[in-house]
């Protein structure tokens, strides 16, 4: 691989997942353009956050990464925004007051809109087109003039990510994510009769505690008030990616990706050789690493050689999806490989990925006990290695919509059609994530009893 690197190295590596562009002209006007744009976070924050997952691979915080599978130019709207803060500081609640550890939110949210395809295009009633690669890139609709790659987009989704942004920090800045005030954080539309007893349970237990810790303190407990809150996305358009590649003063020889917090290389990107691995290896945000079914002991050593050259904890998490029925065959031996080399790594389990299944009429589904399971067996292969399992990654919303099936609300494939709203893969809705986070919640806690 050689140690000379800069923003723009990847290039003259095989590139996976390459876009193409009719007008190339065009898409180095906005990049240029791009370039010359303020960064959308900043390198502190980035810092920051590299030492919250370091922690979270310690065992000593939990890191709950969750959101859309591709965002919507359209969801840029005030309150899909709010709902999908309201579910991750929901979820977060019940995970902090299971595991007993400070929970690290972070949102696939302000700049998810680029997606991998396992084919370059799609045919129908013997139209062959370019594959819908997300918003950043071309539109679904299934007409020649929407799939062709518009760079126009790029500045779209640029704009998006610092609108969303900016609402996102006015929000948790003023208030909204105070746990004083957990009652911010209901959502309109009904929650089943289990689900939001036990949440008001563990809401009222809390702020008991908060009122005993501050009758003690003879004081307002002010760091109660509001959270950290970070983004992520797919780092799959590199020339996106790229243009929001900066170095900062008082950080000489560090280049950061201020388009996020935290950027990740996908299962399909993720080549030794490849142009992704390239780009990633460079930059000093945390990032993370999609594991599949498909990654090899050696692979991933290499990987985390090239990646975490100076084992620096908090540099490199690896997000394992294996689906429910590969996990326990794949997982156990990629865990004791780092384990034995004495790599510092923080693992985290996406149980969406390797979980996807079509219905008998092609619609993209998952099952809430799938998804559960993988999670449930993540949870027992990390125990029996003595291994750290320091975060969970969902797809999710904070709508009530209808994409996956099973959990409290018992949907079947009968009820995907009344609310199936994902352009891409399917996620579970608000109480599904509600419910999934009580049932981690109560397995961790058992484990933290047990350890203590």
């Amino acid at each position: 691989m050689g140690n000379e690197w800069s923003p723009q190295s990847w290039k003259s590596k095989l590139l996976a997942q390459r876009i193409v562009y009719p007008d190339v002209e065009a898409l180095q006007g906005v990049l240029a353009t791009l370039g010359k744009f303020p960064p959308l976070v900043t390198s502190w924050e980035v810092e920051r956050l590299k030492s919250a997952i370091a922690a979270a691979g310690r065992d000593e915080r939990f890191l709950l990464q969750g959101g859309d599978c591709s965002e919507r130019f359209e969801d840029c709207d005030p309150s899909f925004i709010t709902n999908k803060l309201k579910i991750l500081l929901k979820m977060g609640l019940v995970l902090a007051h299971g595991c007993r550890k400070s929970v690290i939110h972070m949102g696939r949210i302000a700049g998810q809109y680029a997606k991998p395809r396992s084919a370059e295009t799609e045919t129908r009633n013997g139209l062959t087109l370019p594959s819908y690669r997300g918003p950043l890139v071309n539109r679904p609709g299934f007409s020649r003039a929407e799939r062709i790659p518009n760079p126009a987009f790029l500045l779209d989704g640029y704009q998006r990510a610092a609108m969303t942004l900016n609402f996102v920090r006015g929000l948790v800045d003023g208030g909204f994510a105070d746990l004083h005030h957990p009652e911010f954080w209901n959502i309109d539309f009904v929650d089943r009769a289990a689900a939001s007893a036990q949440y008001h349970q563990i809401v009222d237990s809390m702020s008991d505690a908060i009122h005993f810790m501050e009758t003690v303190a003879v004081r307002p407990l002010d760091e109660l008030t509001r959270i950290d809150f970070y983004t992520s996305h797919e780092g799959l358009h590199l020339d996106y990616e790229q243009s929001q590649t900066r170095q900062v003063p008082r950080r000489p020889g560090k280049w950061y990706n201020l388009s996020t917090h935290f950027p990740w290389i996908g299962d399909r990107t993720r080549s030794l050789d490849g142009a992704h691995v390239e780009y990633f290896r460079g930059i000093a945000n945390p990032i993370g690493l999609k594991v599949g079914p498909s990654m090899t002991a050696d692979e991933l050593l290499a990987l985390t050689d090239l990646l975490n050259p100076e084992n620096e904890p908090g540099r490199l998490t690896l997000i394992h999806r294996f689906g429910l029925k590969h996990i326990a065959s794949c997982l156990p031996p990629l865990v004791t490989a780092i384990m034995h080399s004495g790599k510092c790594v923080t693992w985290c389990c996406d149980p969406m990925h390797g979980n996807t299944v079509l219905t008998h009429n092609g619609i993209k589904t998952r099952s809430f006990d799938d998804i559960l399971g993988e999670l449930q067996q993540a949870l027992d292969i990390h125990d029996e290695l003595r291994s750290i399992l320091g975060g969970v990654h969902i797809e999710l919303s904070g709508e009530d919509v209808t994409e996956c099936i099973g959990g409290a609300g018992a949907l079947t494939e009968e009820d995907l059609g009344r609310a199936y709203l994902s352009d891409v893969d399917p996620r579970l809705n608000h109480e599904q994530a509600l419910e999934l986070a009580f049932i981690v919640a109560h397995r961790m806690s058992k484990a933290h009893r047990l350890r203590h």
